[in-house]
């Protein structure tokens, strides 16, 4: 006789580890082992399974079948060893990333461990630092090191506090004071930057490209003193187009487009006519079009069809055919610094072709884009460009923020390795309360999306417990207190 299918799924999962009722209780409401696998993946049947079975059930499901899933798999894998004599063994040396501490750190680290408190490194290293050339004695060391501990202590923040909240209206608040304009770049002449608001708001909204995207590019130090090398170096990076070495007019008669090339112009940007030439006959929607004119100066750009609108779209190719330069970079301008040393700045970024200059100093050129300092150098590099950005725009209004505050909202966007804008967009939208989702933006169509799914809001946040009514989860109320009645008699 033939075992019924329902019989089987409930045996299988019984041989996964799976008790024999609850094995019964997720065949009945349709639970195979290949859903129960999905629900790692799929939010809507982790819910569900998680109220049929209830949280530590599930888990104890869960943990069952990826025991039995990972001995499987270990077992199909195994190989016999190869024997072909014993590899000799490699000893790997990790690079030091933290320095030993030094005499004076020592000194005060053994003095805290007397004492049983701590410090953190960073605040002993400075007061190391304070006393290293001092003649200090030991009583005069601990004296400042326990008032150093006793200061830590009261400005440690107090259990269950919402540093989200207080970091919000830190930067929120000064924020209101911010200007709304865009202004000219300090020493250098018509160069915009955004500044102000706009630019805070660019910089936590992650744009892909600023308003004002802006490079600051260093040379090595045997360029930056050197004005020559280094006009040639801003000459080679900014990009040159056609329009900006020639004159262009439409032949409309012959159906042809008439480049006038300014000699002068060529010979201050290096080129010469016979490189503009192969330059454009190489361009994109121009290649085998060009040919050099009679008088050894110009370029004309033949329309191969009798149509206007070609003729029109090759008046445009023409005009923007990418002579030199890189790509993005409209303009750069040399400015002398303080430390008497040259620096280019450019309108328009473009951070890996730059990088790629010889002469470049690759540690301190960068760009005020963050998403392009995270595609070029990595997430580490994008959360310090949030932090300097966010910090120099404040700075420059005249406004004092701490910097963990901003250090809060950076780690926030850049926490699970990509750069998130906080909005809908980003960290809001992705929250997992369906109420806290709702009470940011767009409220029908987010209530009308969980309904469908069947989504669960557990109230742990603030917004989804002031909805219902409910104490919100932090400080008083993040904590549970149990009264005991004395006892009668």
């Amino acid at each position: 006789m033939r075992m019924p299918v329902a019989q089987k799924s409930v045996e299988a999962l019984v041989e996964k580890g799976i008790d024999e009722k609850t094995a019964a209780e997720l065949v009945e409401r349709g639970f195979t082992i290949s859903k129960l696998r999905k629900v790692t993946t799929d939010r809507n049947l982790r819910l569900e399974l998680e109220k049929l079975l209830g949280e530590k059930r599930m888990q104890k499901v869960m943990q069952a079948l990826s025991s039995s899933g990972a001995t499987r798999k270990g077992t199909k894998k195994l190989k016999k060893p190869e024997k072909k004599g014993d590899k000799e063994p490699v000893t790997l040396t990790l690079p030091k990333k933290i320095s030993e501490p030094t005499e004076q750190e020592q000194r005060i680290l053994k003095m805290l461990s007397a004492e049983n408190k701590s410090l953190p490194m960073s605040v002993v290293s400075e007061i190391a630092k304070r006393i290293e050339h001092r003649k200090l004695s030991d009583r005069i060391v601990k004296a400042i090191v326990l008032e150093a501990c006793a200061r830590f202590e009261k400005h440690k923040i107090d259990p269950n506090e919402s540093a989200g909240i207080i970091a919000a209206q830190s930067i929120g608040e000064p924020g209101t004071q911010m200007t709304m304009r865009t202004f000219h770049y300090a020493g250098v002449a018509e160069m915009n930057v955004t500044l102000g608001l706009p630019r805070l708001i660019e910089i936590v909204d992650a744009r892909r490209v600023p308003s004002t995207p802006i490079m600051e590019i260093h040379l090595d130090s045997s360029v930056k003193d050197n004005l020559d090398l280094v006009r040639k170096i801003a000459t080679d990076i900014e990009e040159t187009k056609l329009i900006d070495v020639a004159d262009i007019e439409t032949d409309i008669a012959n159906m042809r487009v008439i480049a006038h090339l300014d000699t002068k112009k060529l010979e201050k940007k290096e080129l010469t006519v016979e490189q503009v030439f192969k330059k454009l006959n190489a361009s994109r929607g121009l290649k085998g079009l060009a040919e050099m004119g009679e008088d050894g100066s110009s370029i004309v750009v033949k329309c191969d069809e009798s149509s206007f609108r070609k003729l029109q779209k090759i008046f445009e190719d023409v005009k923007a055919a990418s002579l030199k330069g890189i790509p993005g970079i409209s303009r750069a301008v040399i400015k002398r610094t303080d430390g008497k040393e040259y620096v280019i700045y450019t309108e328009g970024s473009n951070l890996a072709e730059v990088l790629k200059i010889d002469k470049v100093d690759k540690r301190r050129t960068t760009t005020n884009s963050v998403l392009e300092i995270y595609e070029v150098l990595g997430i580490e590099a994008a959360r310090n460009a949030i932090i300097r950005e966010a910090s120099k725009t404040l700075e420059e209004q005249g406004l004092t923020v701490d910097i963990r505050h901003i250090m809060l909202v950076a780690d926030l966007m850049t926490n699970d390795g990509d750069v998130k804008a906080i909005g809908r967009h980003g960290i809001s939208g992705r929250k997992s309360s369906v109420l806290a989702r709702a009470a940011f933006e767009i409220t029908s169509t987010h209530l009308l999306h969980a309904a469908i799914l069947g989504e669960v809001d557990r109230l742990e946040g603030v917004a989804e417990n002031i909805i219902v009514g409910q104490p919100v989860t932090l400080g008083t109320g993040a904590v549970k207190l149990v009264w005991s009645p004395p006892k009668a008699g």
